[in-house]
């Protein structure tokens, strides 16, 4: 499936992969979210715990550069070809994190991206060197990978995951 070019997209698609993402964690038992496995050491709730990590990254890149500023991307410390470190300290810094505190982290910062996205008129939203601190592409790009294209990988894998415990 494309990547979504327009805001009515993205928010569509959002939804649709919130939508099944979600449906695939609710299958699980609570000792199943928490199970390592579902992506090599990560358990359900680790996914869920690090798509929460991606927003708040986008929420702080999108709240830097609305100030005019050039926010440190991926993040502070991180270039984009350390993105499996910065994934790895993602996961150290949350392994142990309540399973019902990740899924109200992720379901308010869901929210919180839903409300960015919509505050931007869907032109500019993918319009392409808008803003300067996206570089060569537009907020919609990073939020697309953010969002939708980061929910349908998660829910694949614990798709597999779940057949795997069956």
């Amino acid at each position: 499936m494309p990547r979504p070019a327009t805001k009515a997209e993205l928010l569509e698609r959002m939804e649709a992969g919130l939508a099944a993402l979600m449906n695939e964690i609710e299958s699980l038992t609570p000792e199943q979210f928490t199970r390592p496995g579902a992506c090599d050491h990560w358990s359900a709730k680790d996914i869920l715990a690090h798509l929460d990590a991606w927003h708040e990254l986008f929420l702080r890149w999108e709240e830097a550069g609305t100030r005019g500023e050039k926010p440190d991307m991926p993040a502070p410390g991180y270039t984009w070809k350390q993105t499996p470190s910065l994934n790895d300290a993602i996961w150290e810094r949350t392994r142990d994190d309540d399973p019902d505190d990740v899924r109200h982290q992720f379901a308010a910062s869901y929210a919180r991206m839903q409300e960015v996205i919509d505050s931007y008129d869907g032109d500019v939203l993918f319009e392409k060197r808008r803003f300067p601190w996206t570089g060569s592409t537009s907020i919609g790009s990073y939020a697309v990978s953010a969002t939708s294209s980061h929910y349908e990988w998660a829910t694949k894998l614990l798709r597999v995951f779940r057949k795997s415990l069956q």
